[in-house]
């Protein structure tokens, strides 16, 4: 389990800048801001607003929530192949396994999740993932993704 969630004082990427780093477009961009990334973990953020396709009765829905994790793992990808001046990879989320949602948050709310790789084999990458709404985690998983590396190969 992740623990806390302390985030920088700046972000690394905030508003349309995230859509350099990700392969989705609207309006299926479930993420809006990238705290932090390392070897091991990446931290995201979404603030929820009322025309978010998975906003239902006000709230935030389940769909979402796992869109918003995945979304946090894929900026990893994006970020880190960025950083290597290579082409952002595609990627499909492979299962979600123990996924735990407690609550889900109202419109206006910001999430922050926090994804830590635990597995990466090949083009496979575990993540162990957190959902939270200010202290509190509303949601937790481990995800598995699989990365389409586009990047020419030096056969």
């Amino acid at each position: 389990m992740l623990t806390g969630n302390t985030l920088p004082m700046e972000p690394l990427l905030t508003g349309d800048e995230v859509l350099n780093y990700i392969p989705q477009r609207p309006p299926i961009v479930m993420i809006d801001t990238l705290w932090a990334s390392d070897d091991t973990t990446t931290t995201g953020g979404l603030t929820i607003g009322r025309d978010n396709i998975f906003v239902e009765n006000g709230f935030f829905a389940e769909p979402g929530i796992m869109e918003h994790i995945a979304q946090t793992a894929a900026i990893r990808a994006g970020y880190f192949f960025k950083s290597q001046n290579k082409p952002v990879p595609l990627g499909f989320i492979g299962s979600f396994k123990n996924l735990s949602i407690k609550n889900l948050p109202p419109v206006g709310s910001t999430l922050t999740t926090k994804v830590q790789l635990m597995h990466e084999v090949m083009n496979i990458s575990v993540f162990q993932g957190e959902v939270f709404l200010g202290e509190d985690c509303i949601a937790s998983c481990e995800i598995k993704i699989f990365v389409m590396d586009k990047s020419p190969s030096n056969d």
